[in-house]
């Protein structure tokens, strides 16, 4: 049986803290900061040289395992173990499935959505890997590039870790923390140095991948920002959208799951969908429903070969400033997002757990990428196409506002981007929180709100320290180290399959105990 936790005193200042995971974070994360703030070039050419040094020669490891952690949910999804229940028998969901979804949406990547939305498939369409760039059909497969970097496999990443997560914590009531995985090869171990490893591995991933988004987040909200009222580029203008986030965020995780980021995330849903219909009706319909249909048929058509492709040929430049980087990137952010999205998944079954955070995202992904990039790739095809891959090519961040100035009601259109790119910021600071929080308090979801208060903070200071001192240069540097952090992790989310099989395995044939479906 797993050992008991330290009671949980709420009245003692970081009363359920990990002292040991704690201590190492700090240090490790204090370090990390300085490196990056006093010596940005030296943290940028330190941390890219060894971030190329993986993609030369093990990028074909993140390909080979984000495709087998696809292939194994497949296998979950139509297997027996489908009706097993994240946790006991008679365990209901804690939230509604609109509320579920918008949260686990808001966590997984939805600023990163309304980011790359536009930005991505105009650079895939200038600058293809095979082929000449500008062409019909350069722009057909640049939203297949797209719909690869953001759909089944990114998902998977997130579902392999919070199914594993959610099982292990609440069917067999071990703590809400990754070293819960490893407690059937482990034992009672996983409470001592190797699982504080791995929690301070998880710490320092969602940390710095929390920080680094916040920053080029507000970048980009400074450009929305300008256009809109005309406050200025600055890094001052950014260090003060960087506060006004954090302060809301803090709000946010005052209110707790069932108030603040609960309706905070079905607020983010809502607006995300006005703004899709908007630019649907307002867009070339006909032309954005043919395309999405297209490029989804192309997409699924070519899956098994950009899955396992690794350009051998070609010397895969392309492959390894894209695909790897995100497979990277995804995995890194693994962490933080399966972590929350167990929290907030106990009482479903495996099956709907997979349905709900690897199909329908990536059927929504779809849609958003198709109406937003297939907007732009239409302009960028007809009369005015050269301002827009202009301003892509010259700033990303102007993206999206350079595509919607071309559809009527820009204004309005603008202003409900802004507003979305600001609270999808909120909910991803409000649930990185409670993930720092549960990480280095022993799983605890009854610790006291003044330590969540601290975690938050905290994130927003690092972001604004960052930004600040080392600029872009150093953002881009504590990214690229946050990236490569992502292979640890990627061995951590192969034992977590392979337990996660183990044990459904072993709880499926053993005699005598209640079946463990409903």
């Amino acid at each position: 049986m797993p050992r008991n936790l330290p009671p949980v005193r709420p009245e003692q200042f970081f009363s359920t803290v990990n002292p040991t995971v704690f201590t190492a974070s700090a240090i490790i994360v204090t370090a990390f900061v300085l490196f990056g703030v006093l010596a940005p070039a030296t943290a940028g050419e330190v941390f890219g040289g060894l971030h190329a040094f993986i993609t030369e020669y093990l990028g074909w490891i993140y390909l080979l395992a984000v495709t087998a952690f696809l292939a194994f949910l497949v296998y979950l999804l139509f297997s027996r173990y489908g009706r097993i229940r994240l946790g006991q028998p008679e365990d209901r969901p804690r939230f509604g499935l609109a509320a579920w979804f918008a949260m686990l949406f808001s966590a997984g990547m939805g600023i990163g959505l309304v980011f790359w939305s536009v930005a991505e498939p105009i650079l895939h369409f200038q600058s293809p890997p095979a082929g000449d760039g500008g062409t019909p059909e350069a722009a057909r497969q640049a939203m297949i590039y797209t719909f690869f970097h953001w759909g089944l496999h990114a998902w998977a990443v997130y579902v392999v870790l919070g199914l594993s997560v959610a099982y292990f914590s609440y069917r067999h009531r071990l703590p809400l923390t990754i070293r819960s995985i490893f407690y059937p090869l482990l034992g009672d171990r996983v409470y001592g140095p190797i699982g504080h490893l791995i929690d301070i591995l998880a710490v320092f991933g969602t940390l710095f991948g929390l920080a680094t988004s916040l920053g080029f987040g507000a970048m980009q909200l400074n450009t929305g920002l300008n256009l809109l009222i005309g406050l200025p580029v600055s890094q001052w203008s950014q260090v003060g959208i960087i506060a006004t986030i954090t302060m809301v965020a803090v709000l946010s995780v005052i209110s707790g799951l069932d108030r603040g980021l609960k309706w905070l995330s079905v607020f983010n849903l809502a607006l995300a969908l006005l703004l899709l219909l908007f630019v649907l009706a307002l867009g070339p319909t006909l032309f954005l429903i043919r395309f999405l249909l297209d490029a989804t048929g192309g997409y699924l058509q070519q899956l098994i070969e950009l899955s396992l492709s690794t350009d051998p040929m070609g010397g895969s430049e392309w492959q390894k400033g894209w695909t790897i980087f995100y497979w990277g990137w995804w995995i890194a952010w693994s962490p933080f997002v399966g972590i929350f999205i167990a929290r907030i998944s106990h009482g479903r079954t495996i099956r709907e757990f997979i349905i709900g955070v690897l199909m329908m995202p990536t059927a929504f992904v779809l849609v958003w990428m198709a109406t937003f990039g297939g907007t732009a790739l239409e302009i960028a095809l007809g009369e005015g196409g050269d301002g827009i891959a202009a301003a892509v090519a010259e700033d990303t961040t102007v993206a999206l506002y350079a595509t919607l100035e071309q559809l009527p009601l820009a204004g309005i259109t603008s202003a409900l981007a802004t507003l979305l790119i600001a609270t999808y910021f909120v909910t991803s600071s409000d649930s990185g929180t409670h993930v720092v929080d549960a990480l280095i308090s022993r799983g605890s979801k009854r610790s006291p709100r003044r330590q969540r208060v601290i975690w938050g903070i905290t994130e927003g200071m690092v972001a604004a320290t960052l930004l600040v001192v080392g600029g872009a240069d150093a953002l881009d540097s504590l990214q690229t180290a946050s990236i490569t952090a992502g292979l640890p992790v990627a061995v951590i989310l192969a034992f977590a399959c392979i337990n996660l099989q183990r044990a459904l395995q072993r709880e499926y044939r053993v005699e005598g105990v209640e079946p463990p479906w409903g």
